[in-house]
């Protein structure tokens, strides 16, 4: 389970970036500040 304070665990999603679609790995900005932001209406008719 994730939890507040705890480090989270290494994941790969796909993203857009610049144009292009990429597959992106938490572990890839490791010692950085990385926000997350999701959401699920994105690329959708609704």
């Amino acid at each position: 389970m994730v939890k507040i304070g705890k480090v989270a665990p290494d994941f790969t999603l796909p993203a857009y970036h610049q144009g292009k679609f990429k597959d992106v790995t938490l572990s890839e900005n490791k010692g950085k500040w990385t926000l997350l932001f999701f959401y699920p209406g994105d690329f959708t008719f609704v």
